[in-house]
C-alpha cells in the first residue's frame, strides 16, 4: 500500500527534494528555481520559422524550448535550428519531442540537450484492445521494452542528454490499460518501466511527468508518482502540465487548478501551460502561476496537531461527506454564492453580473448557465422580487428588521450569534474565522452552512486543518470557500483563486464557492464556474480539450476551436476533443464524448469516444460533419430564442 504523504509536510509547504538534472547550461530540480518553458508550433522542418519562434519565447523568458521531432529528418535539422541560434546569441536547451519514433530520439540525442519520450507509445502501438496478458506474457513485453528503449538510454548517458519520460493519461498503451485500467495507477506504472531500465543503466538525468486533460487524474497521478519516488529513496525533477488545457479563461483556470494544486504542496520543478495560443503567450501565464509559490511571508503558523491524519486519500476523488441543508451539501453541485454587499442600492440590473436578467416587457426573469444560487446583499435592501431560484443572504440585524418571515433569505452569522435563537431556528450561513475553536458547538446546528476562509497565503494548508478538525468531531455541515482579494490583475486574479479552491475541490471538499473580489462581476462569476468545470465538480458549460499545436498540427488549431466553439458554446456537460494530429488524437481525447482529429493535409477525423467513425473528411466539412455527428447521438439541442 502506498504511503498518503506524497509531500514533505501537509500542514506547511516545502519544497520537494529532488535530485538536480541538468539540461545543457540549465540545472532542473534540488534548489534551483521552477524553471519555466513551452513547445513551438512550427513545423521542425522550417528552420527559419522555428528559429524566429524560438526566440520569441526566449524572449519571454521561456529557459527550455521543446521542438517536436516525429521522424528522422525533423530531428537532423534540430542541428541546423540548434546553430543559428547559437550564432544569434541564444542558448536556452532544446528539447526534441518524440512520441513513435526511436530512431528519430536516438538522432536527437546527440544534438540537443534533452530529448521527451512518451512511454505509451514509444515502444508500443495504441490500437484501443483490451488484451489478457498472462504475467508471463507481460514479463516478455517488458522485456521487449528494454531492448527498444535501452539504445536511447545509453545515448543520452553518453552524449550528457537529459530525458523527460512524459507519460500521458490519453496514451497509455494496451497492455497498461490491460492490468492498470486508464487509471493514475497506470500513468505511474508506465513510467516505472521506462524509470527501470534508465536506473538498471545508471542513468538518473531523467524528470518526470504525469499529464492528463482531467485536472483530477493529473494531480493524482502526480501524487501517486511522488508517493513511490519518497519509497524509493531518489525523487526525480517533475515537469508540471494540464495537457491540452484549451484557451481564453478556461485553459487559464485548469492550468491554474491542475498545476496550483502541486505546487501547494512543494511539488514540480519546471512548468509548461499549455494553451491553444501562441506559445509565447504562454510564458507570462505560467510567470505568474509560479511567482505565486515563491517564498511568501504571511502565513499563519500551524500547531501541528499529534492526532493529525489526512481524512481523505490524495490519490482518488471522494466527495466529504456532508448534510444536506437546502440545496447546500449532500448530493447537491457546489453552490456560487455572488456579492452585492459594497453597492449603494440594488437593482434588477445588478444581477446580469451574476446570470440573471430581467424583462421589464414580460416581467420575468431570465436564467443562463452560469446563474449563481445565493448573492450576499449585507446591510442592503431589496424592494422587488428575486428570481425564486435565488437565495438571499444578509446581515443578521438586516435579516431580523426585514426578512425574518420572507422565504428563501439567510442570515450570515458569526460565532457569537450563535446563541440567538432568533437567528438559529432555520437555516443559516455562519463566517469562521481561521482560528476557530469551537467545533463541538457546531454539532448543536446542523442546519448551519459553514463559510470558511482565510486572507493568509498558507491557504490549503489552513483549509486542510479545518477539514481535518472537522473530521475529528464528526461535523457534517456543508462548507461554502470562500475567496477575498483585492488583486488588480485580472490574469493574477484567476490564476490565484483557481489554484487555492480548486486544490480544495479536486480533494473533494468544498460545497460551494463564494468570491469577493474588485474585478468586474461578471468576470468573479465566471471564474467562480469556472473553477467547478475546470474540477469537474459542476459542469455548466462545454468543454473543449484542446491541443496547444506543435509542428505535427495539421490545420490551423486556434481558428477551428474558435469556429467549433461558436457553434457548439451552448452544449452544456458535452467534452469535445479538438486535436492537431493523431499523436494527442484519440489518446487525449479518450476522456471526450466527440473529437475532431487532424488525419492528414486537408482532412480530420471524427470520433465518437474513442472510436473514429467518419474518415478523411475535407477540412471545409468538418465542423458540419461534426455537428450531424453529436446530432445523429443524441446530444445535440437548439439554442432557444428569447420570447
Amino acid at each position: 500500500m502506498i504511503s498518503p504523504n506524497y509531500c514533505i509536510d501537509l500542514l506547511q509547504r516545502k519544497r520537494l527534494p529532488t535530485i538536480e538534472v541538468r539540461i545543457g547550461n540549465l540545472g532542473v530540480g534540488a534548489s534551483n528555481p521552477i524553471r519555466l518553458q513551452s513547445m513551438t508550433t512550427t513545423d521542425t522542418m522550417d528552420t527559419m520559422g522555428s528559429v524566429e519562434q524560438s526566440i520569441r519565447m526566449i524572449e519571454e523568458g521561456c529557459e527550455i524550448v521543446r521542438l517536436t521531432a516525429p521522424s528522422k529528418k525533423e530531428a537532423e535539422n534540430l542541428a541546423q535550428i540548434r546553430q543559428i541560434l547559437l550564432e544569434r546569441g541564444f542558448n536556452a536547451p532544446l528539447v526534441a519531442d518524440i512520441h513513435f519514433t526511436p530512431n528519430a530520439a536516438e538522432i536527437a540525442a546527440k544534438i540537443v540537450e534533452k530529448v521527451r519520450v512518451n512511454p505509451g507509445n514509444y515502444a508500443d502501438k495504441k490500437k484501443f484492445e483490451e488484451i489478457d496478458y498472462t504475467d508471463d506474457s507481460y514479463e516478455k513485453e517488458l522485456a521487449r521494452i528494454e531492448q527498444k528503449f535501452t539504445p536511447l538510454v545509453l545515448i543520452c548517458k553518453e552524449h550528457n542528454t537529459a530525458m523527460r519520460i512524459g507519460t500521458n493519461h490519453g496514451s497509455l498503451s494496451d497492455r497498461i490499460l490491460s492490468r492498470y485500467g486508464d487509471t493514475p495507477e497506470g500513468m505511474v506504472e508506465s513510467a516505472f518501466e521506462f524509470i527501470r531500465i534508465c536506473e538498471k543503466n545508471n542513468f538518473s538525468e531523467i524528470v518526470i511527468s504525469m499529464k492528463a486533460s482531467n485536472t483530477l487524474v493529473m494531480v493524482q497521478a502526480y501524487r501517486l508518482l511522488v508517493a513511490k519516488m519518497l519509497e524509493n529513496g531518489t525523487c526525480y525533477p517533475l515537469h508540471l502540465g494540464v495537457t491540452e488545457a484549451g484557451d481564453g479563461e478556461d485553459g487559464r483556470i485548469k492550468s491554474a487548478v491542475g498545476i496550483g494544486a502541486l505546487l501547494e504542496d512543494g511539488i514540480g520543478d519546471t512548468v509548461r501551460v499549455s494553451l491553444t495560443e501562441e506559445p509565447e503567450f504562454e510564458i507570462p501565464v505560467a510567470r505568474k502561476l509560479v511567482e505565486m509559490f515563491e517564498e511568501k511571508t504571511n502565513n499563519k503558523t500551524i500547531t501541528i496537531p499529534e492526532d493529525f491524519v489526512l481524512p481523505y486519500s490524495p490519490f482518488s476523488h471522494e466527495r466529504r461527506e456532508t448534510n444536506a441543508v437546502q440545496n447546500c451539501g449532500g448530493k447537491n453541485v457546489p453552490v456560487v454564492v455572488a456579492d452585492l454587499s459594497q453597492k449603494d442600492k440594488i437593482s434588477p440590473a445588478n444581477f446580469f453580473g451574476f446570470g440573471y436578467t430581467y424583462s421589464n416587457t414580460l416581467d420575468k426573469w431570465h436564467l443562463q448557465d452560469l446563474a449563481a444560487d445565493y448573492v450576499y446583499i449585507g446591510a442592503n435592501h431589496i424592494d422587488f422580487e428575486v428570481p425564486g431560484t435565488l437565495g438571499v443572504i444578509c446581515e443578521p440585524n438586516n435579516y431580523l428588521a426585514k426578512y425574518q418571515n420572507k422565504q428563501g433569505f439567510f442570515p450570515l452569522l458569526k460565532e457569537e450569534d450563535l446563541d440567538n435563537s432568533a437567528l438559529t431556528e432555520g437555516s443559516f450561513f455562519i463566517q469562521l474565522a481561521d482560528d476557530f475553536t469551537n467545533f463541538k458547538e457546531l454539532l448543536e446546528h446542523p442546519q448551519a452552512i459553514i463559510v470558511f476562509g482565510t486572507n493568509y497565503d498558507n491557504k490549503t494548508q489552513l483549509f486542510r486543518l479545518f477539514r481535518f478538525n472537522l473530521a475529528k468531531y464528526g461535523i457534517k455541515n456543508p462548507v461554502v470557500l470562500f475567496n477575498s482579494t483585492q488583486e488588480v490583475d485580472a490574469e493574477n486574479y484567476q490564476l490565484s483563486v483557481s489554484s487555492q479552491l480548486g486544490t480544495q475541490l479536486i480533494d473533494g471538499f468544498g460545497d460551494g464557492i463564494w468570491l469577493t473580489s474588485n474585478q468586474a462581476p461578471t468576470f468573479v462569476n465566471s471564474t467562480a464556474f469556472g473553477i467547478l468545470q475546470a474540477t469537474r465538480t459542476r459542469i455548466s458549460k462545454t468543454e473543449y480539450i484542446s491541443c496547444p499545436s506543435c509542428g505535427r498540427t495539421l490545420f490551423d488549431l486556434q481558428e477551428t476551436t474558435n469556429k467549433i466553439r461558436s457553434k457548439t458554446s451552448h452544449l452544456k456537460g458535452i467534452k469535445i476533443g479538438i486535436m492537431g494530429c493523431i499523436v494527442n488524437g484519440p489518446g487525449e481525447m479518450a476522456d471526450a464524448d466527440y473529437g475532431y482529429v487532424g488525419s492528414g493535409i486537408g482532412v480530420i477525423n471524427l470520433y465518437k469516444e474513442k472510436t473514429v467513425v467518419k474518415k478523411n473528411v475535407p477540412t471545409e466539412q468538418a465542423v458540419d460533419e461534426l455537428i450531424s455527428l453529436i446530432k445523429d447521438h443524441g446530444d445535440w439541442v437548439e439554442i432557444k430564442s428569447e420570447q
